[in-house]
């Protein structure tokens, strides 16, 4: 059984890491720059285990809070290693969201790149 101090401590703790991935992807968008899903959970510092689950879940609020704001998608810069653009859950999530399904999503991640930075490109 977690006490309430326990529970305060998890509390921070997430909202620690959570706040180190917004202050990194706008780095990453001001840098014109994208990271893979793994270097980035280890630089932010996300703890084990499920450190990826848990930076695609945190991904995945930001995305429809960006999507209600009709802002950039802060998520676009933390791609695959080996495809070079977000996993499928990515634009799945972005469907759910109310965007537009697109064909070719090479295009269309850069076309979200570059809403974030213009040197994206």
């Amino acid at each position: 059984m977690t006490s309430i101090d326990d529970d305060k401590k998890i509390s921070q703790d997430t909202q620690d890491w959570q706040n180190r991935v917004v202050m990194m992807l706008a780095i990453l968008a001001k840098e014109a720059k994208i990271m893979g899903y793994d270097e980035f959970a280890h630089a932010a510092d996300i703890p084990a285990p499920h450190r990826i689950h848990k930076l695609t879940e945190f991904l995945e609020e930001l995305i429809a809070e960006d999507v209600s704001q009709s802002a950039p998608i802060r998520a676009a810069v933390i791609v695959s290693k080996v495809s070079r653009i977000p996993a499928s859950g990515f634009f799945l999530k972005l469907e759910d969201c109310g965007c537009d399904k697109t064909e070719d999503e090479g295009q269309y991640h850069q076309a979200l790149l570059k809403a974030l930075n213009p040197a994206f490109g």
